[in-house]
């Protein structure tokens, strides 16, 4: 159920709850490597017990801040790229962030677990779907980025079984737990060799020691 605090910042168009804004390069999947603005969105219900930013669950921690603030932080920044996150950044209507953000002239990547349904225009759509909350089928089909984190070897199975809901360009990534990267990297590798299709997503930015 959502936080009924969740509901009632989702019904304003001039203000969403933000946990953090930063500037940093965007470490994992399709667009490894490149410079990204963040922009982590407040409230989650997914629940994944392996997430490592449990802090941006609770809404009520985090400040309401208005569209005219993010995108002012936004234009200070020269990285061409922005990230909308969470949290789960689409528990919210996303459209009037996103129409501010759109006269930057920066690319808006979303990442999204597809719980909930597409809100926003965006140029680069990332979907990590979890066990906890299942994704929809019309946001599956609208990714352009499939990835999947894996917690155990089984995972892969379940990862597959997304896969085929997605369209057929859509980026494929299999993704260790940070912390069980040594259980599961090995069957990682092993399955990609074995089906190509698939690419690893490692959390280069954890490796480099930044957020």
């Amino acid at each position: 159920m959502r936080d009924p605090m969740t509901e009632k910042v989702h019904d304003l168009q001039k203000e969403i709850p933000v946990m953090e804004m930063f500037d940093s390069i965007q470490g994992e999947g399709a667009n490894q490597g490149k410079p990204a603005f963040f922009i982590r969105l407040a409230g989650c219900d997914i629940g994944c017990v392996w997430c490592d930013v449990k802090d941006s669950w609770n809404v009520n921690d985090h400040s309401v801040i208005s569209y005219q603030e993010i995108f002012d932080q936004v234009m200070k920044v020269s990285s061409p790229n922005i990230v909308i996150t969470g949290g789960e950044p689409l528990l919210y209507n996303l459209d009037p962030l996103c129409k501010i953000l759109k006269k930057s002239g920066k690319t808006l990547w979303l990442e999204t677990s597809g719980a909930y349904p597409l809100s926003g225009t965006f140029d680069w759509v990332c979907v990590s779907p979890k066990k906890f909350k299942a994704p929809l089928p019309e946001l599956l089909n609208k990714a352009d980025e499939l990835k999947v984190v894996v917690y155990h070897p089984s995972d892969i199975e379940w990862a597959e079984e997304h896969a085929k809901k997605v369209r057929s360009d859509c980026r494929l990534f299999l993704q260790p737990e940070w912390d069980r990267s040594e259980i599961v990297m090995p069957v990682i590798d092993a399955y990609i060799i074995d089906h190509p299709q698939w690419n690893i997503s490692k959390q280069i930015h954890k490796l480099l020691g930044v957020r």
